[in-house]
């Protein structure tokens, strides 16, 4: 039972991986990017700064008009949010163009505030930039809000922690299945 059980967890897996590195792009009205790490210096993390340049990239090509950053005060002190909209006007986004949730502490607050915003503004579509393994749980807790996700791009950013990351993932991806 329990070789059954890792094949399945192994499959699971890859069926994430895989799906989070098969970027979808299409147009959306917003993209959502969800708050990681926050250096001492006060700027987002290479992580961060790698899913940041993933949105920055669909804005640039005209996909998304917007760039909706969500994130909270984590341990290191600072306003993940405040700290990416700084990131992104620093290379050119205007602050026009920039909607911060400032109380995105978990995923699924990310997409409960970002459903919360789009309906208020009338949004009707949204793309999300994450990491590859963080992008099928992010779209369905999306979709579990009403937000119609259009597309997705992951953010070309690998390191060790992935090892960790990555079957977390899995898990946290069975768990917001299992909810009604």
């Amino acid at each position: 039972m329990g070789l059954i059980s890792a094949g399945i967890f192994l499959l699971a897996t890859t069926a994430l991986v895989l799906a989070g590195l098969n970027d979808r792009l299409a147009p959306a009205d917003v993209i959502v990017v969800p708050g990681n790490t926050i250096l001492p210096n006060g700027t987002p993390s290479p992580r961060l700064q790698a899913r940041l340049d993933a949105a920055l990239a669909q804005l640039q090509a005209g996909r998304v008009p917007r760039i909706l950053v969500s994130g909270a005060t984590g341990k290191e002190g600072f306003d993940e949010a405040a700290s990416m909209a700084r990131y992104l006007q620093s290379r050119g986004v205007p602050a026009s163009a920039i909607f911060e949730d400032h109380q995105g502490w978990t995923t699924e607050a990310t997409a409960r505030n970002a459903a919360a915003l789009m309906r208020a503004r009338g949004w009707k579509s949204a793309m999300v930039a994450t990491q590859y393994f963080h992008v099928p749980r992010l779209r369905l807790a999306l979709a579990r809000t009403g937000i119609a996700v259009s597309g997705n791009v992951h953010a070309p950013y690998f390191e060790l922690r992935d090892l960790y990351s990555v079957p977390r993932e899995t898990l946290g991806y069975a768990v917001y299945l299992a909810r009604p």
